[in-house]
């Protein structure tokens, strides 16, 4: 039989930095979740992945076990690492602040498919197109 499912967590935690300290510890404290456990799992699971944010589903069950579900990391994360920027346009749809390729764009809409809702790769390409428009990122052919 299937464990009962109490709660659900969403976090976005640095890939193989995970830390006990907020938000962290509060969030996962409140369901009676072993902290030092998760962040153990967390961080042996995501090192390959290191220096990016990437959002985990907790699921917690009844006896205070959990699994973990991972997601890609989000598009304007990915985005600024394509664009070699540290942070977005302050001031968005007039200020540009970098340049991705069709081909970088490409690239990160197949990261991206399994979490977006799109029926093809085209149109998961024009959803992170838009992501670029709105961090200040222009794509070039």
């Amino acid at each position: 039989m299937a464990k009962e499912v109490t709660a659900t967590v969403k976090l976005q935690c640095p890939a193989g930095q995970a830390t006990p300290a907020p938000p962290v510890g509060p969030a996962l404290g409140q369901h009676g979740i072993n902290i030092g456990q998760f962040v153990k799992q967390f961080n042996d699971d995501t090192r390959a992945q290191q220096g990016m944010i990437i959002p985990v589903i907790i699921s917690v069950y009844k006896d205070r076990t959990f699994s973990l579900e991972y997601k890609s990391p989000p598009a304007g994360v990915l985005l600024k690492k394509a664009a070699g920027l540290a942070k977005a346009a302050n001031a968005t749809g007039s200020e540009i602040v970098g340049k991705v390729t069709r081909a970088q764009v490409k690239e990160i809409a197949e990261i991206k498919a399994k979490d977006l809702n799109s029926n093809d790769i085209e149109g998961a390409m024009r959803m992170i197109e838009g992501s670029a428009r709105s961090c200040g990122i222009q794509v070039v052919d």
